[in-house]
């Protein structure tokens, strides 16, 4: 019983850095790529201002909220996995302050929810939700970083969607269910057997990933970027002057005719 214990705690620890470590990452890739941004339009300024600051708290909250409405999609998955459009003040407020902002939002919503709520999945979905999310939030704010036109934001939310449904899925199928199975005693057949009750072409690992998985990403990726893209452009003259200098913009950018 000891040794169990023992390995129960290293099992945990080990689960604790990994997403420390993804954290920390995804972080450094974000600010790496608004440095590089701000070097190739000759911009020096601090990435996290007090403004800055002030919006991610308050779409951090917003998306809470929004995280803890999440309800399943019994038809697609089962129910251990739930949809929620927490996503769409993270997107929204990557492509207003940045991709740092955007992982921050991203952060702080989870770490809200998991104080508010707690966890119903040993931590591994709301990983899964942190990472998920910024495999969407990520390349589409980078993308939109470096031209910010309406083609660009459609062009960006249709990759950070690509991006989410493959390496959300691979997340899952090569470390999420594992560990999901290991850290909630779930055993993999039994994940794998609710597949199954959904769709019978579920047999194993892989197929719950491409039949299961897959759409729900989809499904997650297109209503976050769709309501994103219909609510910016109106919220965008209230985010410009809750960020005056990042919104500089040189010719052929946001401002003019055609851009959001």
């Amino acid at each position: 019983m000891g040794n169990g214990l023992l390995q129960n705690v290293a099992d945990n620890m080990i689960f604790v850095l990994v997403c420390l470590s993804v954290a920390a990452a995804l972080f450094l890739i974000a600010y790496g790529a608004e440095k590089y941004v701000q070097k190739r339009n000759g911009v020096a300024e601090r990435i996290l201002t007090t403004r800055k600051i002030t919006m991610i708290g308050l779409f951090s909250a917003l998306a809470v909220i929004l995280f803890l409405m999440e309800f399943p999609i019994p038809f697609i998955a089962p129910g251990f996995y739930e949809l929620d459009f927490s996503e769409i003040p993270a997107l929204v407020g990557a492509f207003a302050f940045g991709p740092v902002a955007g992982v921050m939002i991203e952060f702080c919503k989870v770490l809200l929810k998991l104080v508010i709520k707690g966890t119903s999945t040993a931590f591994v979905g709301d990983l899964a939700n942190f990472v998920i999310g910024c495999s969407l939030i990520l390349p589409a704010s980078i993308l939109y970083l470096f031209k910010k036109t309406k083609k660009r934001a459609i062009a960006a939310c249709v990759a950070g969607t690509v991006v989410m449904t493959v390496f959300g899925s691979a997340f899952n199928g090569i470390y999420l269910l594992p560990a999901f199975s290991k850290l909630f005693g779930m055993p993999l057949d039994a994940i794998i057997a609710a597949g199954t009750q959904i769709n019978g072409s579920i047999h194993s690992v892989t197929s719950f990933v491409v039949f299961a998985v897959a759409p729900f990403n989809v499904i997650k990726g297109v209503a976050a970027s769709g309501v994103t893209m219909l609510i910016y452009k109106p919220l965008s003259p209230i985010l410009k002057n809750a960020n005056p200098v990042m919104e500089r913009r040189k010719a052929g950018e946001i401002s003019g005719s055609g851009n959001t």
